[in-house]
């Protein structure tokens, strides 16, 4: 989008933020060059280098409207997170959501050759899958990318004793993202998306939820909308039809699990005897959060017992500690 692009170029230049500038300015290059614009685009890259200015890591977001409260009890509605230096190697995927991923990206930026074919980036995606798979980062990943602040739902404040107040709330919400230009995370989706023929919900939150649909077809905004589900079977049939993109984040399998374990480690000194393929072998069904509180765990293991380096032992026992969690956890312990 060429006029976001333009507006990103003001804001870097006045926050005196020099890597954004250029980098956002040589991504505006690079669009007119795609455009055939090829005399426009060289006259461009010849005025950027000509003169250059101290250089300087200020963050350019600032926002400016109120956050939405909650009238009940006047909490915040939604969260501004603002991310910088996440790449999409640092999300642990399998390929295919990967590239879901990098296509959202890409359509993004280049929403403007989209539009001369009448075609639109998609705005609204559906994140779905375990609950530590990555979707939560996925959305952070994608705000740092393409240098646009996350806003986080909060469905904990959204949803009012007064359920009157509830589709008031998605009103604030939805008013407020329609403003400029965010990642939005609606997380725990399925709070807010239950099957309206859910025999347990009663009248008021199948309103709630007729509401929250109308808003998301009425949507006019150019912000990507991510909404994450760990539950995506309690949605409403209805609720699928309105995403442009469904993501769906599986377990990882042994490969991935390994390489998680390697770059969660990746700069800890660790024994020579370190076997991080039997550590994946071990974790067999466990997510990538998981995994990441088991090497958390090693390391402190390997601390406290003064090492100086982490053991094989350290993260056995670290494996083992959180393997007996999960069982106490699904009532799997022998009587």
């Amino acid at each position: 989008m060429t006029s976001e692009l333009i507006k990103q170029l003001f804001l870097s230049f006045n926050n005196k933020d020099e890597d954004l500038f250029l980098q956002i300015a040589k991504e505006y290059i690079e669009k007119e060059k795609r455009k055939k614009n090829s005399v426009f685009a060289k006259e461009l890259e010849e005025s950027l280098f000509n003169k250059r200015q101290p250089n300087t890591k200020e963050r350019r977001f600032k926002n400016e409207l109120p956050i939405p409260r909650d009238s009940e009890k006047g909490f915040p509605l939604l969260e501004i997170h603002n991310f910088d230096s996440y790449s999409l190697d640092d999300l642990v995927v399998n390929e295919e959501v990967k590239s879901q991923l990098e296509q959202i990206i890409t359509e993004f930026k280049d929403s403007d050759i989209l539009a001369t074919y009448n075609l639109k980036y998609k705005k609204k995606i559906l994140l779905c899958g375990r609950p530590g798979t990555g979707k939560t980062y996925s959305a952070q990943v994608i705000s740092s990318i393409i240098h646009l602040p996350l806003i986080y739902i909060r469905f904990d404040s959204i949803i009012s004793s007064y359920l009157g107040e509830t589709a008031t709330n998605l009103r604030k919400v939805f008013d407020y993202i329609e403003q400029g230009m965010s990642i939005i995370l609606f997380d725990e989706f399925d709070i807010i998306g239950k099957n309206r023929d859910d025999n347990h919900e009663h009248g008021e939150i199948k309103r709630v939820v007729n509401n929250f649909l109308q808003m998301l077809d009425n949507y006019k905004g150019n912000s990507i909308i991510l909404a994450a589900t760990n539950h995506q079977y309690m949605l409403d049939p209805a609720i699928w039809r309105r995403f442009d993109d469904v993501i769906y984040y599986d377990l990882p399998n042994l490969k991935t699990r390994e390489l998680i374990f390697f770059n969660y480690l990746r700069s800890i000194k660790k024994d020579d005897n370190l076997d991080l393929k039997l550590a994946s072998k071990q974790t067999d069904g466990l997510s990538p959060s998981d995994i990441k509180m088991i090497v958390e765990e090693a390391i402190k293991l390997s601390i406290i017992n003064s090492q100086n380096s982490l053991s094989m032992n350290n993260l056995d026992e670290a494996i083992n500690k959180f393997l007996r969690r999960e069982k106490v956890k699904n009532n799997q312990m022998k009587r």
